[in-house]
Order: structure tokens, then sequence, then C-alpha cells
């Protein structure tokens, strides 16, 4: 009797299981000293080897528990496998991405220090160094988290970490399958979707003036030129501006993003 040949493995149920060995193993690269020493001072981070140079391990401080590899700075772009032109002063931490869970369990949780429940929707915002910073801001204000698709989206580098300037180790940037169902799912949890687009009609301030004491906001945006997709404006329950002085002149992305954080915590 011939021997029984093994079943085949569907090829969907083959692709899904090399994406999780895939996830398993990719890691990034921190550099700077500000973002490797709040990646290190970080208990959730999965940190896996620290190069640095003598002068910047006298910088650093705290190593909690890692143990440096010490080498001369004159080879250390070839040991460590950054960007061009990047400034590392001296430091990289190789680590794995941040897992901040689903959804539901960044945007119900009340950030320190918030005055009202505010989130951060990015759509298609891919520059590194605008992420970062909004991170940044959303962290001085008190978001619970910036949110933003899987697909066409800054992922988390080194660049975005180091102009985060530490705000990525604290910050929840949390990015999803599907935007449009994401921002759904946030108005089934009581959050207003307030859209940020030169053509909407009411003012920010103005808008938000009306809304309850402590509403819980999601302020989405879209990147620079193209702006928000059609689909994630029809999702929004209102479409806002920020009033300028003057008929001219527009904001980077990363900076309406803070004027819009501040307007939300007045």
């Amino acid at each position: 009797m011939a021997a029984q040949q093994k079943s085949k493995k569907p090829q969907w149920v083959i692709g899904k299981e090399r994406a999780r060995r895939a996830a398993a193993a990719e890691t990034l690269w921190l550099f700077g000293l500000h973002a490797v020493r709040d990646a290190l001072a970080n208990p959730v981070r999965d940190r896996l080897r620290l190069v640095v140079t003598r002068n910047a391990l006298d910088r650093l401080g705290e190593l909690h528990g890692m143990e440096p590899e010490v080498i001369d700075p004159r080879v250390f772009t070839k040991t460590v496998p950054l960007p061009d032109e990047s400034v590392h002063q001296g430091a990289a931490l190789e680590v794995k991405p941040l897992k901040w869970g689903g959804l539901s369990d960044v945007a119900l949780r009340e950030a320190p220090g918030e005055v009202r429940p505010l989130l951060v929707a990015l759509d298609r915002v891919s520059d590194p160094h605008n992420v970062g910073a909004i991170l940044r801001s959303a962290e001085v204000f008190g978001a619970r988290a910036v949110i933003a698709p899987a697909r066409h989206s800054a992922p988390e580098t080194g660049a975005l970490a180091k102009t985060a300037s530490g705000a990525l180790e604290r910050q929840p940037y949390l990015r999803v399958p599907n935007l449009a169902e994401a921002l759904n799912q946030l108005k089934q949890m009581g959050f207003t979707l307030i859209g940020l687009d030169g053509t909407g009609e009411a003012a920010l301030p103005d808008l938000l003036a009306g809304l309850p004491d402590r509403a819980a906001i999601c302020l989405v945006m879209g990147a620079e030129g193209p702006g928000m997709r059609e689909l994630t404006m029809k999702s929004c329950d209102h479409v806002a501006r920020i009033p300028f002085a003057a008929d001219f002149g527009s904001l980077n992305v990363s900076n309406a993003a803070a004027v819009a954080l501040y307007a939300g915590t007045r």
C-alpha cells in the first residue's frame, strides 16, 4: 500500500505563516543619543544590540542591562546598517518594533494629563520626519494615540524615532489595516471625527467651541498636496479649516497637527 501523501496547505495559509515569520524577524536600528537613551529606558521595548563609540557610551548614562559593543568611530557606519548621512552621534540600538495592541486598546486608554480624549489620524502621511514631529506634538498635548494606515504611511524607523525625540517610546503609533474602517470604529466608541482641510466651511476653533466639554475627538489629517482621500473625508463628522491671517501660504502637516492639537486641548 502506497504511503499516504501529506496534505498540502492552502496557499493563503502558507502566506499567513510566512508573514508571521517575517514580522517576528523584523528589526530596526534606532540612532542618536536621545532616541537610543529613551529606547533603553523603555521596559516594553525588545532590545537586541547596542553599538556605541566610547564618547557616546560616556554620554548615554544608564544602559538598563544592555551589554554595549564599543567600536571605533571610523568604522561605525560600516558596522551598523544606517541610512546615508544619518546623524547617529555614535549610538545605535537594534530593536523590534513596538506593539501597542488594537484600536480599542489605545483609543479607550486615558493619556497622562489629558484634557479630553484626543486622537490623531493620518491619511497617507509617509514622510517619517513629519510623523515623528506629529508624535512629539501628540505627546506634548496629551493625545491618546496617532493612527495611520499600514500601507502608504511612514513605518517605525530610526529617522522617525530621531525626529520624535523620544516620543516614539511613549506615544502610541498604531498602523491599522484599513483607515476608513478604523474611523468608523472610533465613531462607535463615541469619538467625533474632525477632518482638517483648507476647504472646510467651519474654522476649527469655532467648531470645537460648539462641542460639549470633554467631547472625545479625533483630528483627521491628510498628506501635504493630495490631502485626505475622498473616503476618508466622507468618514468625518465635520471638515474644518485652520484660520489664517491672510489668503496665502499654508502649514506643513506636522505644524498643522501641532496647532490643531493645541486647539483641541483649549
